[in-house]
């Protein structure tokens, strides 16, 4: 079973703590990016997401969007979690970052 509250670290060595799960698959907590991130300023931030229904999914999809603190910056997660042949549950998912721009002739670069 996929329940997502707890904590989850990536490969490269981010930190997703889910502290409160809905009945409704809605779920918040806080994200630290890792070393990777190559930022020493970034500092942990608030996340808001919802997962489909367990009862109904037994792997199910996610989403959640992570609002950087002190930045003008939000990415956007959406996943899927599976449980392995050993009970083990992994998250694989696809994120993008979105940062504010000063006008409209930038915005080719606010997207990675």
């Amino acid at each position: 079973q996929c329940l997502l509250s707890g904590s989850w670290r990536s490969n490269t060595g981010c930190r997703m703590v889910v502290s409160v799960l809905g009945k409704d698959g809605s779920f918040s907590g806080s994200y630290l990016p890792g070393p990777a991130a190559g930022n020493s300023e970034i500092l942990t931030s608030p996340l808001e997401g919802s997962q489909q229904d367990v009862e109904l999914v037994p792997q199910p999809t996610f989403s959640f969007t992570v609002h950087w603190r002190l930045q003008a910056r939000t990415t956007a997660f959406l996943g899927q979690c599976y449980v392995g042949t050993n009970g083990e549950e992994t998250l694989h998912a696809l994120w993008l970052l979105r940062e504010a721009t000063d006008s409209p002739a930038e915005d080719w670069k606010a997207t990675r």
